[in-house]
């Protein structure tokens, strides 16, 4: 971490990605507490999350235009757009101006598509490779990390000043971060033009990942496992209840869940360099199935542990998966690289939940979770078992 942050650029994205980290993690929560109290419905409120993901379809057009036009502008320019529409959550002031959090949710989700695959490009040409885990560590557990207080302090601004002050808030933050964008350095060129069909341009990362062995075992294995994974949207509801909880108790085990995610965040480097980017996400996956098989178990004590390990195990993945993009992608490409898994794990994790939904009501939590722990085991048993495939040295120039 020391030889990370002694890169000036490195420094100032962390702090700037974390201001406005909590920023996002404060709105997005009293989106839908606030779509709630105007119009009484839960379903209503549910909606305001499905907006905000739809948005992600967008993801290879996103990573395109990533691709096209240099990434810190980029940034810069996503930042403002979003800062400034954010404040149309003034306008919101009855139940007839509830049609506005949708906007501004959908405007979320599609703002996110163009600037995380910009922002994973921007990594791979400010850092040396060997730095690139470490960061994208450090990027996860400051992200994570929020996700305990953030809510938190969101929900308080609403209750006593309204959703328009956390509004101003988060607009704010996207400022902040904004302004150490344009502080930074960082060397870019203009990326070369197209050169073939918008078709062929577009799919380009599908293409990529297919071609690209390593990376094809990574997809597979994670959008299989994750297949199973959103039962546990489902169960986790189920598991409170039996252990003699009130819903609101999801929270305290979500912040367990996130102090485990700091924790894998910072260890995720070194744990790569030992096992390698392919089985490290095994062995975040193994720790998900163990986990899941804990949660059988009617035990507060056995539950706090498999919330707080299976924070780890989900950092490790994250961190893992997200650098063997960077690692094994040209840099002309990383974005529609990078969009294009995230919707392929996105479409796998949407199905899942609906389906976790259905089934909860028909066969009993128990058999289910077992059925997540198996389907994870074998996912991860698939990638523990792959040969250990050497990263190749990428050009940072466009390929």
């Amino acid at each position: 971490m020391r030889q990370l942050l002694s890169y000036r650029d490195a420094r100032l994205l962390l702090v700037g990605q974390t201001l406005s980290a909590f920023g996002d993690w404060a709105l997005l929560i009293v989106l839908a507490v606030w779509m709630k109290t105007l119009t009484g419905s839960s379903a209503a409120a549910g909606m305001t999350f499905f907006v905000f993901g739809a948005g992600a379809l967008a993801a290879p057009l996103g990573g395109l235009l990533a691709d096209r036009v240099r990434r810190r502008p980029l940034m810069i320019a996503a930042d403002a757009v979003l800062g400034a529409f954010v404040l149309v959550l003034l306008f919101v002031h009855d139940r007839g101006d509830a049609w506005l959090i949708y906007v501004v949710a959908l405007a979320y989700g599609l703002a996110g598509t163009v600037f995380y695959p910009a922002r994973s490009a921007l990594l791979r040409l400010m850092l040396p490779e060997e730095l690139l885990a470490e960061a994208n560590g450090a990027l996860q557990s400051t992200t994570q990390g929020l996700r305990i207080v953030a809510p938190l302090a969101g929900a308080g601004l609403y209750a006593a000043f309204g959703g328009g002050v956390v509004a101003v808030l988060d607009s704010a933050t996207f400022a902040a971060s904004l302004l150490f964008l344009s502080l930074m350095r960082v060397p870019e060129t203009r990326p070369a033009p197209p050169e073939h069909h918008f078709l062929v341009e577009v799919s380009a990362g599908v293409h990529h990942i297919w071609r690209t062995l390593p990376l094809r075992q990574l997809v597979i294995g994670v959008a299989t496992s994750l297949l199973a994974v959103g039962f546990s949207e489902t169960l986790i509801f189920t598991v409170i209840v039996r252990l003699g909880q009130k819903p609101s108790f999801f929270g305290v085990l979500s912040t367990l869940q996130g102090v485990g995610t700091i924790a894998g965040g910072l260890t995720a480097a070194a744990v790569m360099r030992r096992l390698g980017d392919i089985r490290t996400v095994g062995v975040g996956m193994a720790i998900f199935s163990g986990c899941a098989l804990l949660l059988t178990r009617v035990s507060l004590p056995v539950v706090i542990v498999a919330f707080a390990s299976v924070g780890v195990g989900v950092a490790w993945l994250l961190v893992a998966f997200g650098t063997a993009l960077q690692l094994r992608t040209p840099l002309a490409i990383q974005g529609r690289v990078s969009a294009a898994a995230d919707l392929s794990l996105s479409g796998a994790q949407t199905i899942s939940i609906a389906t976790g939904a259905a089934l909860s009501t028909l066969v009993d939590y128990r058999i289910l979770l077992v059925a997540m722990a198996v389907v994870t085991f074998a996912s991860a048993t698939y990638l523990l078992t792959r040969r250990r495939e050497p990263v190749p040295s990428v050009e940072r120039a466009a390929a």
